[in-house]
């Protein structure tokens, strides 16, 4: 049986108590477990996140420009800062999921996480309102606004690798998936980051292609700069 006493965490972390249940139930529904589940909410969800900081940010950087406004709201909703959020608030542990996800560990998975979050920032709004759900969703960022810096230009690590090479007059990194492993739905990609002036390649292990790359250049770039 659900009942309040499990949300209790979830509940004193966002700073709101669900009067209907059954709508905090759905946002924690993943599509796998059942008919109802939080897609729906986690499209109104979305929406609201990205207007809730968009503003925020318009107030709080008056003289910073569109381009300024839109990587800092970028790095507030991406779903990485999403499925920090969750995990903070163990969302993981109360996500209803199918079989297959269960045994895949859907629970721990930072895009599920991501969206259930998306899903309970809908679920406040339905319930709640704007003002109510603004007030959650700027409640959690607060420390992550605190530290944006307008002028900051966050690279991510095969851009700085690159850049790092070039400026030393070196050729460029070459990127081999070496091995993929896992279902369609949950894999795991291996990729070797190839240097010239390296004896090895670097390893990177993601849950895409993309991801292993970046950790593959971040351990690269790590050697480089310490050598």
């Amino acid at each position: 049986m659900i009942g309040i006493d499990r949300y209790a965490r979830l509940s004193q972390y966002l700073g709101y108590q669900f009067v209907d249940q059954s709508l905090l139930k759905q946002a924690l529904t993943h599509r796998s477990a059942a008919k109802l589940h939080n897609e729906r909410l986690e499209f109104l969800g979305d929406a609201v996140l990205g207007m809730v900081v968009a503003q925020a940010l318009y107030s709080r950087f008056p003289t910073v420009p569109e381009g300024k406004l839109t990587r800092m709201r970028s790095s507030l909703v991406k779903g990485d800062t999403l499925a920090e959020l969750g995990r903070e608030a163990d969302v993981g542990q109360l996500l209803e999921l199918g079989p297959g996800e269960l045994k895949s560990g859907g629970h721990r998975r930072g895009s599920i996480i991501a969206d259930a979050m998306e899903a309970i920032f809908g679920a406040i709004y339905l319930e709640a309102g704007l003002e109510i759900t603004s007030e959650v969703i700027l409640r959690l960022l607060q420390s992550r606004i605190k530290k944006l810096d307008p002028n900051e230009h966050p690279k991510d690590a095969k851009t700085r690798l690159q850049e790092y090479l070039q400026s030393r007059k070196l050729p460029l990194p070459v990127y081999e998936v070496v091995h993929i492993s896992g279902q369609d739905h949950d894999q795991t990609f291996e990729v070797h980051c190839h240097i010239e002036s390296m004896n090895k390649p670097m390893k990177g292990v993601g849950s895409s292609r993309r991801k292993a790359e970046q950790q593959a250049a971040r351990t690269a770039l790590e050697i480089l700069c310490n050598d």
